[in-house]
């Protein structure tokens, strides 16, 4: 008996040396538990700290001491009826603090999202089915406000419409102060200019992923149709709208995901007149009542999973859209006759307003003395080079060129940002590879699942996971904390890139190599990576300048000593500090926008081919 168990112990070692002796079942099992610690267990942890009494406020709201169990949290967030107010008036705390913002959260992700498509889905068509003048323009242009941060425009909007009449604390904006133009409080803040700041933002999702499928249409569909006589409204409600649905409804749906997690645009345009999203209150609540707080994580997280999952079985199901079965050789392009030119200049002057005034809008604030006043006698380059700014009372006591503190988080950032990219590039390559290689398997397929799951998270609601579970692991702390983090989060965007690029390859490449003896580390460093460097840089090229305009995922875990551009940037503008804080923010666009540049030119990597997962 023991003999026969000795030989079942030996075939087993046996079996699992020649199944890890495989590179991509290698990475496949490593990988697998990797990721089920850096994604299931954080999960379980924020589940768990909602039912925990934490220190401070919250310990002597519940009367229990920190570390215990406690059902508080849900009461005092989902079901608090009524609160006693000033002068008799009565609120209702869960209105406040969860309801209240839900619906505010609810509201913006569909009006965003109809932003998105309606605005990027019509570029899209112009550019691929219409003869519309300066195509390569337009189409160049439309990805900068998805390469720049969220917050650009939101603060371009602030600093633009705002003006002393609304809000709290706020001065006239360039509108008000050189054309005499005072905007009303709706259009300056609150739910509309954060619906319409997010569908900007995201309208590249639409343009993108709309554009591909318009680009491949069989254009004999729309032929047939023209020459039955068809109008051209009922061909576009009949044929083109049914061939982009999936991919509008898919663009849909990441928008509201996104847009429900968004926390800078909120803060910049919702906080003045206290117009509070679930983010927004996220956050206020950590630094009081940190167990409501993992709750509202918990429910952003449960929209992300379920609204993602949707999205999944939408594209899943495709095919049951599947009218092109051929693709022609002439592209029939609409003539828009007399409308061209207005069209393409409407289109251009939209883009440049977009894309380039809010560039020249925080150049302006950045050189202001005193706020609202925009004449030539009222600008100074102190703010970028002064070496004695005391008299201001603003900030810091040199401009940010020669501020010590400035340089260290740009420092601080770039080698975040670098630290990212490389583990998450490199991570999602690998991924990438083992997935294609073990393709349909189960193993792969969770592997591939697990890469993909932080998508689903709010970014917020990721930052406070990684924060939960910090407080229960020692060595996770500071930049070992950020970059781990950074380098989960981004993780999907680089393993979709590394899938992409190695299910184009053929594996006859990797076969002959194998062939004549070629180690495997020696076959990706030598064959594989340098055909398909392009796609892979793309893999690390968008986690190095997501990294570098993030906010929202690292706002909870920044610590005090180690500031980084992004949270220096919200610090200054919290204080009021204006012009430091638009000129932190262009020298942030600048950098990322430079990067980006440099990388393009030197790899022929984009951004734009890492755009929606």
């Amino acid at each position: 008996m023991e003999t026969i168990q000795r030989n079942q112990v030996k075939r087993l070692g046996r079996m699992t040396q020649t199944f890890l002796s495989k590179p991509a079942n290698l990475i496949l099992v490593v990988f697998l538990v990797l990721l089920t610690f850096l994604t299931l267990y954080p999960l379980l942890v924020l589940i768990f700290e909602t039912f925990t009494v934490h220190s401070g406020r919250e310990a002597r709201a519940v009367g229990l001491p920190r570390g215990s169990y406690t059902d508080y949290h849900f009461k005092r967030l989902l079901f608090t009826l009524d609160d006693g107010g000033a002068m008799g008036v009565t609120y209702s705390n869960s209105w406040i603090q969860f309801y209240g913002p839900l619906l505010n959260t609810l509201s913006v992700a569909f009006t965003s999202s109809a932003v998105a498509i309606l605005f990027g889905g019509t570029v899209a068509w112009f550019i691929t089915r219409s003869n519309l003048k300066y195509k390569k323009f337009i189409s160049g242009v439309f990805v900068f406000p998805y390469i720049m941060p969220a917050w650009t425009l939101a603060l371009f909007w602030q600093s633009f419409f705002k003006n002393e009449f609304i809000g709290t604390g706020t001065s006239n904006g360039i509108l008000a102060s050189v054309f005499g133009i005072y905007m009303p409080e709706w259009f300056v803040y609150g739910y509309f200019p954060i619906s319409i700041v997010l569908g900007l933002h995201y309208a590249p999702f639409a343009y993108i992923l709309i554009g591909g499928i318009l680009r491949n249409m069989d254009a004999n569909l729309e032929e047939a149709a023209t020459v039955l006589k068809t109008s051209r409204m009922r061909l576009l409600r009949r044929i083109t709208l049914p061939i982009i649905k999936p991919a509008a409804l898919s663009t849909f749906l990441l928008v509201f995901a996104s847009s429900i997690s968004a926390y800078s645009v909120p803060v910049f345009l919702g906080s003045p007149v206290r117009y509070y999203m679930l983010s927004t209150k996220m956050k206020s609540l950590m630094d009081t009542y940190s167990g409501q707080a993992y709750i509202i994580a918990a429910v952003m997280i449960m929209f992300g999973i379920v609204i993602l999952g949707i999205n999944q079985k939408v594209t899943g199901s495709r095919k049951s859209y599947t009218t092109v079965t051929g693709k022609s050789s002439q592209v029939s392009l609409v003539d828009l006759r007399k409308w061209n030119r207005p069209v393409a200049i409407f289109l251009v002057i939209l883009m440049l307003l977009i894309a380039v005034l809010p560039l020249i809008t925080f150049a302006a604030e950045s050189v202001i003395i005193k706020a609202g006043n925009y004449s030539l006698s009222n600008m100074t380059l102190d703010f970028w080079i002064g070496t004695n700014l005391t008299y201001l009372d603003q900030g810091d006591s040199t401009g940010i060129l020669l501020s010590g503190k400035v340089w260290k988080a740009l420092f601080y950032s770039l080698a975040l940002a670098v630290t990212c990219a490389v583990v998450a590039g490199t991570s999602g390559m690998l991924v990438g590879y083992a997935v294609a290689k073990k393709r349909g398997t189960k193993m792969a397929n969770a592997v591939n699942s697990l890469a993909f799951f932080p998508y689903l998270m709010p970014s917020l609601a990721f930052g406070a996971i990684y924060l939960a579970m910090s407080v229960r692991v020692s060595w996770l702390n500071g930049f070992v904390l950020l970059a781990l983090i950074g380098s989960v989060k981004y993780l999907p965007f680089a393993s979709r890139s590394g899938l992409n690029a190695m299910l184009q390859l053929s594996g006859e490449i990797e076969e002959a190599g194998q062939i004549v003896g070629i180690p495997w580390w020696k076959r990706m460093t030598r064959i594989i990576f340098p055909i398909q460097k392009s796609s892979l840089l793309s893999g690390y090229l968008l986690p190095l300048v997501s990294c570098m305009r993030e906010l929202s995922l690292f706002v909870l875990l920044v610590p005090t000593s180690n500031t980084l551009l992004t949270t220096m940037l919200m610090q200054y503008s919290e204080k009021g500090w204006a012009q430091f804080g638009s000129a932190i923010n262009l020298l942030i666009i600048i950098v990322v926008l430079l990067i980006n540049y440099l990388v393009n030119k030197l790899t022929g990597a984009s951004i734009d081919k890492g755009i929606g997962g």
